[in-house]
C-alpha cells in the first residue's frame, strides 16, 4: 500500500514538473505552427518575423516571465473593458443610437478578448 502511495506521488511530481516546463515549449510549438502556415501561403515576410520570434523564445523564454506577461495583458484588457463601459454610458447619456450600437459592439469585443485571455493556461 505504501509503495503505491510513493509511486503515485512520484508520478504526480514528474507530471507537474513536465507541465511547468511546457509553457515555453508550448510557445515554441505555437510559433512553429505559425511558420508552417506562413510557408504554406508563401508569406516570406511573416516567415522571417516568426523565425526571429522563435529564436528569441528559444534564447530567452522563462515560464515565470510568460505568466507575468500574461497577467499584465489581462490587467490591460480589464482597463480597456472599463473604458468601453464608460464610453457606452456616455453614449447612452447623449442618446445617440448609432454611437450606442457602436459602443456596445466594442464592449462585447473587449469582453470576448478578456474571456479569451483568461481562458489561456498561463
Amino acid at each position: 500500500m505504501n509503495y503505491r502511495i510513493v509511486l503515485g506521488l512520484a508520478l504526480f511530481s514528474v507530471s507537474t514538473v513536465s507541465f511547468a516546463a511546457s509553457l515555453c515549449q508550448e510557445k515554441e510549438q505555437e510559433i512553429k505552427r505559425e511558420i508552417s502556415y506562413a510557408e504554406k501561403h508563401n508569406n516570406q515576410h511573416r516567415i522571417s518575423g516568426l523565425k526571429k520570434a522563435l529564436s528569441e523564445v528559444q534564447a530567452n523564454c522563462s515560464d515565470s516571465q510568460l505568466r507575468a506577461d500574461h497577467q499584465k495583458k489581462i490587467a490591460e484588457q480589464k482597463e480597456e473593458l472599463a473604458e468601453r463601459r464608460q464610453d457606452l454610458a456616455e453614449a447612452k447619456e447623449k442618446g445617440d443610437v448609432e454611437k450606442i450600437a457602436k459602443r456596445e459592439r466594442k464592449l462585447e469585443e473587449a469582453q470576448n478578448e478578456l474571456h479569451a485571455l483568461e481562458s489561456r493556461d498561463y
